[in-house]
């Protein structure tokens, strides 16, 4: 299984939403205002992907490129166990992508999938693809099916 990682996004794609198709870009976008820039939308709109983990246990935060993950709401998802944020070298090995481009679906490894409320108030959301030149407009719903994602108040200190 030798794929890129942007064709592996594309394969996973087609079985959910065979007109959705990753974006190209030709400098990479390393962040959130940079993908937005490039766009020509909101940072919000700009769907950021970060791994958390409490020992060996890993789970997936995504949220709006203008919003900050609560490290309460990230304690909840670890059953009240403070987590750390996930190492590089962790991010590609659990997620099969590299940090600023961490796609969040079509994983190498099965992680719970916690979708911020954050993201619902855009019609369309931009998630990373695979690559740091690529971006997949989805919506809110299309994003929940996809990832199989609990959605949650992460950016919440409630």
């Amino acid at each position: 299984m030798n794929r890129s990682p942007l064709e592996r996004v594309e394969r996973y794609v087609q079985q959910y939403e065979p007109s959705l198709v990753p974006l190209l870009f030709p400098e990479p976008m390393k962040t959130s205002e940079e993908a937005a820039t490039a766009l020509g939308v909101e940072i919000g709109q700009i769907a950021k992907s970060i791994l958390f983990r409490v020992n060996e246990e890993y789970a997936l935060f995504v949220a709006a490129g203008d919003v900050r993950i609560h490290a309460k709401q990230v304690k909840a998802a670890f059953n009240g166990v403070k987590a750390k944020m996930a190492s590089p070298e962790e991010v590609e090995t659990v997620t099969g992508f590299q940090v600023g481009a961490v796609c969040p679906f079509a994983l190498q490894q099965e992680v719970p999938i916690f979708i911020d409320a954050s993201l619902q108030r855009f019609s369309l959301v931009y998630t990373a693809a695979g690559i740091a030149e690529s971006l997949l407009p989805v919506s809110f719903e299309q994003l929940l099916q996809m990832t199989n994602g609990h959605v949650i108040d992460a950016a919440s200190a409630e």
